[in-house]
């Protein structure tokens, strides 16, 4: 029997490894403050502020086969490698795709360039700050797991539920949406990218790993919200200009329209996974994640208010503005 340290695992994508790695009939320790809930069923809890000098004290004089680490904040993921870095055999650290310094290359692999870890408030940049430390104090015992967008029940930032659930809410009414053809969506189930970093550990994989999903044309993600969620109205295109001209966002956020990108960073859902399937890697069909996705959706509530995305209000008044 394996013994694991999630560092986190009370939250999303911490809490579906920490799920899995239970089912798997590892030993669980979560360390974590505990403010997104407790660990799963099966998986012991530590309950610890990662900025506290004695944040590790529980844990600290034990072996682990694996931590996994998900933390982007270079202070904590230092913070943890001084305290546990000669008590664990293999170190997995959850990274992120927003590490490399251009999105402009489709089918860029894990060798591109990243970013300049100059200002640590960016997201990327922080990530790569905590790739780099990592690297140096674990050599060749460290996996850097770099996934893409990630989908599925739970997700928090509501990027990409929001067409399954806005198609469910209008039903018969009209949608908005961007200029699809000539865009990618790149994305991976949760299920997937837990299963994988628990195998990955298992194996004691090292290196660097894209963990993204295939390329799918955005035309056809939308064309398959829509018939998963039973849509029978229109799909109102728009041209980017207008859109922008109309202040509405790229990609996240509130007013935007998500997995809608710049033409110039197209590549960011366009990365290479090769290493990913070749390490055995499993993407789950697409249309169950939409499904999961649509139930999710449906229990937060269609019309509510939201992190990503239009609200429905916000989409009429646009529709109305369009020229007739």
């Amino acid at each position: 029997m394996r013994k694991i340290l999630v560092l986190g695992g009370t939250a999303w994508l911490g809490s579906e490894i920490a799920r899995q790695l239970v089912a798997n009939g590892d030993a669980v320790t979560c360390l974590a403050r505990g403010d997104s809930g407790g660990s799963p069923i099966g998986a012991a809890f530590v309950q610890a502020d990662r900025y506290s000098p004695d944040a590790y004290a529980a844990v600290a004089d034990q072996s682990w086969d694996d931590v996994v680490e998900l933390s982007y904040e270079p202070v904590l993921v230092r913070g943890a490698i001084d305290a546990l870095a000669e008590k664990a055999k293999h170190w997995t650290l959850v990274s992120s795709v927003s590490v490399y310094a251009s999105n402009s290359d489709a089918g860029a692999d894990e060798s591109a360039p990243l970013l300049d870890p100059a200002d640590l408030d960016d997201y990327g940049q922080a990530k790569v700050a905590a790739e780099q430390a990592s690297l140096e104090a674990l050599g060749r015992r460290l996996l850097v797991i770099r996934p893409g967008l990630i989908a599925g029940p739970g997700d928090g930032s509501d990027r990409f539920g929001y067409w399954v659930g806005r198609f469910a809410l209008a039903q018969d009414g009209p949608v908005l949406s961007p200029v699809a053809e000539s865009r990618a969506v790149q994305v991976i189930d949760v299920e997937d990218l837990a299963a994988f970093i628990v195998k990955a550990g298992e194996d004691d994989l090292t290196g660097v790993i894209n963990a993204t999903g295939d390329h799918h044309a955005l035309a056809d993600v939308l064309a398959l919200a829509a018939e998963v969620a039973g849509f029978a109205g229109d799909r109102m295109v728009v041209a980017d200009e207008w859109l922008l001209r109309h202040d509405v966002h790229y990609w996240a956020g509130p007013r935007s329209l998500p997995l809608w990108l710049p033409e110039a960073d197209a590549a960011f859902a366009q990365r290479n996974n090769a290493a990913f399937h070749a390490a055995g890697g499993g993407l789950q069909d697409l249309r169950r994640t939409m499904q999961r996705c649509l139930d999710f959706e449906r229990r937060l509530g269609l019309d509510r208010e939201r992190r990503s995305g239009l609200s429905r209000a916000e989409e009429l008044n646009l529709l109305d503005q369009l020229p007739r």
